[in-house]
Formats: C-alpha cells, sequence, structure tokens
C-alpha cells in the first residue's frame, strides 16, 4: 500500500503540524509506504498580496507538481491535512483527475468558519454556518484581523462551493468528533462522506504508582482557557480542596497574583512534557474550562492515558469526548459557582472515573486503534483490502523520497 500525505505547515509549528507527524509516523511503523508533499507557509513572505489572494483559491504551480508526484509513484490514496494557502484546493483535482481518492482531515473548522475557530470577540460565533458567502467573516475581520484576508478565505471557500469541489471531489473527509461531524454537515458538507476518526497519543505514558492529590489544569493561560474562571473557582475552595496550574501564557501575571494571595491555588509555572505527565499521573482530576468549540484536546488524550478524568466545558468537541460522570465532569462554560462545585467533586474523584478515562484511552486513542480506523476509512474510498495492526510489517518499512518541499 502506498499513501501519498500532503500537507501546508503553518510559520509557526502547531497540532496540525504534529498530528500530520504522528500519523505520517504511525504509517511507517506499520509497514505503509509514506510519499510526503509538504510545503512550508514560510514563502508566503515572498509573495503579493494579489498573487496570495489568487493561491489561495486555484495553485497552478503545486496543482502541477502534485501532478507529476502522483504520476511518478501512483499511490492508492491522496490524504491531504491542510491546504492553505499554498496548495490550496487544487490539489484535489491534482489527484482525482489521476483517480486517486482524496480524503481530507478536518483539523480545524475552516470549511464553515472562515477563521477556522467558530469564535469571535471572547464567545462562541456561528455566523458563517451554513452561509453559501461567509460575509459575516469580512464584515469582522476574523482572519487575521485583516477584511482583505478575510475575503481571500471566504473566496476561497465560495469559489470551490461553486465549483462543488467539496461535494464532488473529495471522497471522504474525517472529523475529530461527533460534534465536529455536526458542525461541517451543517456548514454544507455531504453528511455520508464525513467519517470520525479522533486523533491518538502515539506513546503511552501508563498510570504511574504514586499517590494522588488535588486537580490540575495544564494549557496556555488565555481568557479563552477559561484561566479567569479558575481563578475565581479557586478562590471558593475549602479544607484540603486544591488547584495546580501549569502552563504560559499572557494571563501567567494574573494566574501568579492569584496563587500568592490564595493558599489553595498554586501556579506551578511552564513545563515540559514529562513534568506534565508526572503531574497527572499525581492528580485526582483535570481540568479543560475551554470557554470555545475547541478541535481535538490532545491534552485529554494525554489525561486518559495517565487515568486521570476530566472536568470540562459542556460544550463543543469537549463534550464529545467526556462523558459526564463516567471519565469525568461536564460544567457549565463560564460559570465561577459551577467550577468551583466541579473542583471540589474532582478532588474526591471516585476511581471509576479515572478507571474509565484510561479505558477510553486504549480502546479509542491508542495507536494501534487509530491506525485500524484509518485503514477502514482508506478502504471505504478504494476499494481494496487494507492492512490493519495485526498485518504490520515494521521491518519492511519505506519511505519513498520524491516529496515535494519548499
Amino acid at each position: 500500500m502506498r499513501v501519498l500525505l500532503v500537507h501546508n505547515s503553518y510559520q509557526q509549528r502547531g497540532g496540525e503540524d504534529a498530528v500530520f507527524e504522528a500519523e505520517r509516523d504511525l504509517l511507517h511503523a506499520n509497514g505503509v509506504e509514506v510519499v510526503e508533499y509538504r510545503v512550508s507557509n514560510d514563502a508566503v513572505s515572498d509573495m503579493g498580496k494579489l498573487a496570495l489572494f489568487k493561491n489561495t483559491i486555484w495553485s497552478k504551480q503545486h496543482y502541477r507538481e502534485l501532478q507529476k508526484v502522483i504520476a511518478d509513484v501512483q499511490p492508492d490514496v491522496a490524504h491531504f491535512h491542510n491546504t492553505l494557502p499554498l496548495i490550496s484546493p487544487a490539489g484535489y483535482y491534482a489527484a482525482k483527475r489521476a483517480k486517486v481518492p482524496v480524503v481530507q482531515t478536518l483539523h480545524n473548522y475552516r470549511m464553515v468558519c472562515p477563521s477556522a475557530l467558530l469564535f469571535r470577540d471572547g464567545e462562541v460565533c456561528r455566523d458563517c454556518v451554513g452561509k453559501f458567502v461567509p460575509t459575516p467573516a469580512i464584515k469582522n475581520k476574523c482572519y487575521r484581523g485583516s477584511a482583505a484576508a478575510s475575503a481571500a478565505i471566504a473566496g476561497m471557500l465560495t469559489f470551490h462551493r461553486a465549483r462543488g469541489t467539496y461535494k464532488k471531489v473529495v471522497d471522504r473527509y474525517i472529523a475529530l468528533t461527533e460534534f465536529a461531524r455536526g458542525e461541517y454537515v451543517a456548514g454544507g458538507l455531504p453528511e455520508d462522506r464525513i467519517a470520525i476518526k479522533p486523533n491518538f497519543l502515539a506513546d503511552d505514558p501508563g498510570t504511574g504508582d504514586g499517590e494522588r492529590n488535588g486537580v490540575l489544569f495544564v494549557g496556555r493561560l488565555t481568557e479563552e482557557k477559561g484561566v479567569s474562571v479558575l481563578i475565581a473557582a479557586a478562590q471558593q475552595l475549602t479544607g484540603d480542596q486544591h488547584l495546580t496550574i501549569v502552563g504560559d501564557g499572557p494571563m501567567r501575571e494574573a494566574v501568579e497574583q492569584a496563587a500568592a494571595n490564595n493558599p489553595r491555588l498554586t501556579y506551578a509555572g511552564g513545563a515540559n512534557r514529562e513534568q506534565v505527565l508526572q503531574a497527572m499521573q499525581s492528580a485526582k482530576a483535570l481540568t479543560f474550562a475551554s470557554t470555545w468549540f475547541e478541535g481535538f484536546p490532545m491534552t485529554i488524550v494525554e489525561s486518559f492515558a495517565c487515568g486521570l478524568p476530566v472536568i470540562t466545558s459542556d460544550l463543543g468537541s469537549m463534550a464529545s469526548i467526556v462523558d459526564d460522570d463516567r471519565n469525568g465532569l461536564l460544567v457549565e462554560p463560564g460559570d465561577p459557582d459551577a467550577w468551583a462545585a466541579a473542583i471540589a467533586r474532582g478532588c474526591e474523584a471516585p476511581t471509576k472515573w479515572g478507571d474509565e478515562a484510561r479505558n477510553d484511552f486504549l480502546t479509542r486513542y491508542s495507536a494501534t486503534q487509530n491506525f485500524d480506523q484509518l485503514m477502514a476509512i482508506y478502504e471505504s474510498v478504494t476499494g481494496k483490502p487494507m492492512p490493519r495492526s495485526s498485518d504490520s510489517t515494521p521491518s519492511v518499512t519505506a519511505s519513498l523520497e520524491l516529496a515535494a518541499r519548499h
């Protein structure tokens, strides 16, 4: 089997880049041949505004390059991750016209929202969902605070909706959660072409064997992550109830000041991944208080892998991952009183919550499960039997060095 992976990397490395690389490595590890076509948004700085606008809608360069790569390597499937702005949806046509099935992972909400976040001015926003021409995004300068940049994204979406690209050229979309799938359907993507496959954790950190105490927050210290809500909630904690915050960001000073005045709140600063996992293996529950829909928070998956239940906002993708009173708790977003009560319960989280969280990791978010899910999706568009994890032969893994890198 041979897979062409296509990705437009971001200037600042982010979660989508990490997931792309994790899936690439997963395929390698299971004996699948991979051709990587990857370009970088660093090239954007050398392009004029008009050229970038045209390229966002249709890139002649990457259409031609992908045609050549496909002709050379003849992949069984072309799996796209991000095409904005350099590759553009023209890449789909290069694959489709060579009769190679097209799969697109939907890492964010770009297909229904030019900003990709469904979040504006500190609140959830669905103004463009279902609109053929997403004019609210232009009016509100939703993409990078620019009307022109927002118009470029809105123009790309409108052009390809009118052309039928999203309904006719892409054979299968991959949504990360059931919630996200619903938003894409509301935005006009064909329901019968959207499969659900979550992100995964390549390595299993285990649950640890030490004593567990208190509740933990891990993440960027920003308003939309619910940090101010957690600070307010911590003021209501009593007895031996305790919240520890790990991370860095614009609200660091506010967290430091709150921790200095509240013995039941600790700010532990930033931490590397190993330190984060150790903290997860030592806590009773994790708080994830975001006030926006999120995509697929890997922090929750890492928490589950550590056998740590999650207390999260009853909102968006979080509510698709966490089941109330089974592997954690769902809480009204933005309500300090509700969060104070939830943190208090988390400090006494029953063992069964952690057991269910760990079981979810093993059965839904492990590398083995994810590979089999991915193969099932490829099988659905190729009509060919695909390998499963039990059939893997890592010793013969091959990487074809025909990738275009810019």
